[in-house]
C-alpha cells in the first residue's frame, strides 16, 4: 500500500483523515509533531503555517508515496503557493474537506487553489452525506 502525507492548515481534517484509513475510530487529537505510521503521514498545520518548517515537510516528503493537500471547502484563502509540491517530486493529490459547509462555487474555488497547488486529481469529501448541488 501507497504511503500518504497529508498536509494542511490546521483543523482541515487531516487527522481525521488518518484514522478513517488506518480503520481506528474517529476522535479529536491535536497533532504535535509529524507522525508516521505504515499507510499515513500526518503533519501538524503548524508545519504548513509556519515557513521556518517547510524544511521538515519537504524531508517528510522523501518517505510519502502520494501527497495530500487538505483544505476545508469554506477555506477564505489558500495556504499553498502555486507550485508548492514541486520541490516534494511526488504524485499529489486535493481534498475538499467538509464539502457539506460550503457551496459548489466555493468547493470549485478550493478545488482550483489546490491544483495551482500541484494536486493532479481532486477529491471532494464529507463526514457527512452530501446534497446532489455538491456533486456538480
Amino acid at each position: 500500500m501507497k504511503r500518504l502525507m497529508f498536509i494542511g492548515p490546521s483543523q482541515c481534517g487531516k487527522t481525521s483523515l488518518t484514522q478513517s484509513l488506518r480503520g481506528e475510530a474517529l476522535h479529536y487529537k491535536k497533532t504535535q509533531a509529524i507522525e508516521w505510521s505504515p499507510m499515513a503521514i500526518d503533519t501538524p498545520g503548524e508545519y504548513l503555517e509556519n515557513r521556518c518548517l517547510y524544511s521538515a515537510l519537504l524531508t517528510s516528503a522523501c518517505e510519502a508515496d502520494v501527497i495530500a493537500l487538505v483544505l476545508n471547502a469554506d477555506a477564505q484563502w489558500s495556504p499553498f503557493s502555486p507550485g508548492f509540491t514541486a520541490p516534494m517530486n511526488r504524485p499529489t493529490i486535493g481534498l475538499v474537506t467538509k464539502a457539506d459547509l460550503a457551496d459548489p462555487q466555493r468547493i470549485s474555488l478550493v478545488a482550483e487553489w489546490l491544483t495551482q497547488a500541484g494536486a493532479q486529481q481532486i477529491f471532494i469529501t464529507s463526514a457527512r452525506p452530501l446534497t446532489p448541488a455538491a456533486h456538480r
